[in-house]
């Protein structure tokens, strides 16, 4: 594959990370504080550094940093130690995609299971009436 072809790949999967963070974080977004579009951006390819640039505001909703890889063929460890070195702080993730394939983000298991946690305890409310809603719901009765 030709550099530019290998560039333009790699491109679209920024544009579509961009796309989406800016569809869930501006246009479906609630909440306060609002973002605007160029809160989210891609960076110029060949620049070094994260792949999705935040704002200040954006990266204080979005606590993450974007390494996008799109290519047939991906060498996890180098890509996770990029992202793990652009991340200033911020828990690093990287994109990945392949022709024909859905796009997928690999994360710390930790920070994965955090995520998971705290959707779980926004839907059923955390403290001890949440931890009885979760027993029940688990079988398991506390009393």
């Amino acid at each position: 594959m030709k550099a530019s072809s290998a560039k333009a790949k790699g491109r679209k999967l920024q544009d579509y990370v961009r796309d989406l963070l800016r569809l869930k974080f501006i246009d479906e977004w609630n909440l306060l504080p609002k973002l605007e579009p160029d809160d989210i951006k891609c960076q110029i390819m060949g620049v070094s550094g994260e792949d999705i640039v935040l704002s200040p505001a954006a990266k204080r909703i979005i606590p993450y940093s974007f390494e996008c890889k799109n290519q047939e063929r991906i060498n996890v460890w180098q890509a996770l130690e990029q992202a793990e070195t652009n991340c200033e702080n911020r828990t690093p993730v990287v994109i990945i995609k392949r022709n024909r394939s859905k796009v997928y983000a690999l994360m710390e298991a930790e920070e994965w299971v955090n995520l998971i946690r705290s959707k779980y305890a926004i839907s059923v409310g955390e403290g001890e009436e949440g931890n009885k809603d979760i027993a029940r719901e688990s079988g398991k009765d506390t009393k």
